[in-house]
């Protein structure tokens, strides 16, 4: 006897659907490809130049999902192949990007291009072939808060109007064009627009979704290991490098800037929502965040090397945490946004959606990861001898 129809939040059964996934190899690719595996009947067409972060999905011959996945090594930017996997899929989900902010400094070319123009070509083909697109944007669209630019002293930035992110109203507020650190987010705001303009003049039916730091298992690269060792990634990853190094977490201008984590697992439910809803999530805009979890980068620290010391059984070092200022560390052009917490009321409204997991359990789980994963392989890169 088959299993019942999976329904929607309508009510209406799930049909099983050919999904086109554009940087499927990547962190939360790898999440989302085990998901829908798992979970549901959809096929997965996944694009990506890297396969490791699935190579688990897509080896051994007795996967209960067996012939549901095939990988496709291209880069878009430059594959013929591309316009094709999107007319064969239902849905296409871009998560392609360059999104570490080391390189918005360094590789502002690159960021833009990878970004804006790379991404171009899957929107049109989206939008020339009736096929739904799901593009991945993120939080830092919204660029600085208004409270940002009130008095030091003023109560008003106490005030949740003066820095609550919402899909609807919040205004996009970059800093200068000599600070290159916007680079990313104003790529991002134009890909925004034209995918928005592409619905209002031409149909498309999309829906853009606004990361606010996902974190988990998988995410980014430790330096010298399974990414450059002169790499930057990410806070997270960052802090975890120096963490399985033993040595002290920098704080970028002494770590004040307040961020809000969401564990990757709950992110993926929203977006398995979304995927499967297209009658609430066409044409909507999406925060997915944990307002909840809401600290200072210094606070994250804390709480990052007493989990990690629980987790390795080892003593934090006496002095955790060093200061150093954004310059030295992101060089020339860096600037930041003083606080990202999302404003959750359209994506509960339109998905019945909450995230769960919180802060210590979220990083209890990745830390643990990290340090299964990772631990080994810093002792040995940090025994080789280095060449004078």
């Amino acid at each position: 006897m088959a299993a019942p129809a999976k329904l929607d939040l309508d009510g209406r059964p799930i049909k099983p659907m050919t999904i086109c996934m554009i940087g499927a190899g990547g962190f939360i690719g790898s999440h989302l490809c085990e998901k829908i595996l798992w979970e549901t009947e959809h096929k997965i067409l996944a694009l990506d130049v890297y396969n490791d972060k699935i190579k688990h999905l897509l080896e051994g011959e007795s996967l209960p999902w067996k012939g549901r996945i095939q990988f496709h090594r291209i880069n878009i930017k430059h594959d013929s192949r591309l316009e094709g996997l999107i007319k064969m899929a239902d849905l296409t989900i871009n998560l392609a990007a360059i999104c570490t902010p080391a390189d918005y400094n360094t590789r502002p070319l690159d960021t833009i291009y990878s970004n804006f123009i790379d991404a171009l070509p899957v929107v049109k083909y989206c939008s020339e072939n009736n096929k739904r697109l799901i593009h991945f944007s993120t939080c830092e669209v919204y660029g600085k808060t208004i409270g940002s630019f009130l008095p030091k002293d003023s109560p008003l930035r106490q005030d949740p109007a003066y820095y609550i992110l919402k899909e609807d109203t919040s205004p996009c507020i970059f800093g200068s064009i000599e600070k290159q650190r916007w680079s990313y987010a104003c790529a991002k705001q134009l890909i925004e627009r034209l995918i928005y303009g592409e619905g209002a003049e031409n149909g498309l039916e999309f829906t853009i979704v606004r990361p606010f730091n996902w974190i988990g298992p998988r995410m980014d690269f430790i330096p010298g290991v399974d990414g450059p060792s002169e790499g930057v990634p990410r806070v997270l990853a960052c802090f975890s490098n120096a963490l399985l190094r033993h040595e002290p977490l920098k704080l970028v201008d002494g770590g004040q800037s307040q961020r809000t984590f969401i564990y990757i697992k709950d992110a993926i439910e929203a977006v398995l929502l979304m995927i499967e809803n297209p009658a609430r999530a066409n044409g909507q805009i999406f925060n997915v965040g944990n307002p909840h979890n809401e600290v200072t980068v210094r606070q994250l620290a804390e709480i990052m090397t007493e989990v990690y010391s629980k987790v390795s059984g080892e003593a934090p070092l006496e002095v955790p945490t060093i200061d150093v200022s954004s310059k030295e560390f992101y060089g020339e052009g860096y600037d930041d946004s003083d606080k990202r917490i999302p404003d959750m009321t359209i994506i509960n409204r339109q998905l019945e959606w909450n995230p769960k997991t919180s802060l210590w359990d979220l990083l209890d789980s990745t830390l643990t990861y990290q340090h299964k994963t990772y631990a080994e392989a810093v002792k040995k890169v940090m025994a080789k001898p280095t060449s004078s």
